[in-house]
């Protein structure tokens, strides 16, 4: 059975509390970076919105243009604050997500940035679905209503370990994207992520773990702290899942950051006593992998 994970890797969650302070948000997320990197970890995942306040209204506030390629500082302090990250401690940045403004369009996108151990950014991606939700008593939420949504799926090649996919929050309800991703020959899901309290309770380990079984791969949930002084309360407890559907290391709900290791074997054990990939019936049903996707978006720069 082929290996999906080229070599172990270690793998960060990084739970911040985003505040009204971008530069204090970004100089946050840069000092808890470095502390991932030196305990060991070469993947660092940021959560969604690591640097603003969650909430529609705030979006076209905190938004950032990335047109034209480089953005200049005053353009995207963001990008220049995670490309320095990723460079200054030699790691992959899954730098979570940022509101993006599209000047040409008037558009805007909540988008995560994915740096190379050397600051150099390998893929862009924006979220595909739209939080529009509402559960009486509970939560009321209409992204839609200010954001637009992408059209692709990022499929991230890490020279040195393999292919990750990256999708944000609400993605991954929808398990598609995930099973493609996977047939594809990534060995994790990574999905920067900001439930609420409401769907955290009910869904958030339900989701990671039934992404990672379905798969056969790890899923990594990376979230904001919970700050309920702010305007939004996420659900926090990120984790990180292994292909068996195990929770290998939770986060609480306060500011922290979750490490463990992935290896391919993990991965290798549990496709071969379960073999989901040879007992498919694609003569009963489709191969949604081998539809019509959209993977060649370019990146800002090009």
């Amino acid at each position: 059975m082929s290996s999906v994970l080229k070599q172990s890797v270690k793998l960060a969650c990084v739970q911040l509390t985003p505040g009204a302070d971008k530069t204090a948000n970004l100089s946050n997320a840069a000092a808890r970076v470095a502390d991932a990197a030196r305990s060991g970890s070469r993947i660092v995942v940021l959560p969604e919105c690591f640097n603003s306040p969650i909430g529609s209204k705030y979006f076209a506030q905190y938004a950032e243009t990335l047109r034209p390629f480089p953005p200049s500082r005053e353009q995207s302090p963001s990008f220049h604050a995670l490309s320095a990250m990723a460079a200054d401690n030699k790691v992959y940045l899954v730098g979570g997500s940022i509101p993006e403004a599209d000047a040409d369009t008037g558009k805007y996108f909540n988008t995560s940035l994915i740096f190379g151990p050397d600051g150099t950014l390998l893929d862009s991606f924006r979220k595909i679905h739209l939080f529009d939700v509402d559960i009486p008593g509970k939560v009321t939420f209409r992204e839609s209503e200010v954001l637009s949504a992408g059209n692709r799926i990022a499929l991230v090649s890490l020279p040195e370990y393999g292919t990750i996919a990256v999708a944000i929050c609400y993605d991954i309800r929808f398990p598609e994207l995930a099973i493609i991703a996977a047939r594809k020959g990534a060995f994790a899901l990574i999905y920067p992520s900001a439930f609420t309290l409401a769907t955290g309770a009910i869904h958030w380990q339900l989701l990671a773990r039934a992404r990672a079984i379905d798969n056969q791969i790890y899923v990594a949930m990376c979230s904001p702290a919970r700050d309920l002084s702010g305007p939004y309360h996420a659900w926090g407890h990120s984790m990180i899942v292994d292909p068996m559907a195990k929770v290998l290391v939770e986060a609480d709900e306060k500011e922290s950051i979750i490490e463990t290791e992935l290896h391919d074997q993990c991965i290798v054990e549990a496709r071969r006593n379960i073999p989901l990939n040879a007992q498919r019936r694609f003569d009963v049903y489709p191969d949604v992998s081998q539809g019509k996707i959209q993977f060649d978006e370019p990146c800002p720069q090009a």
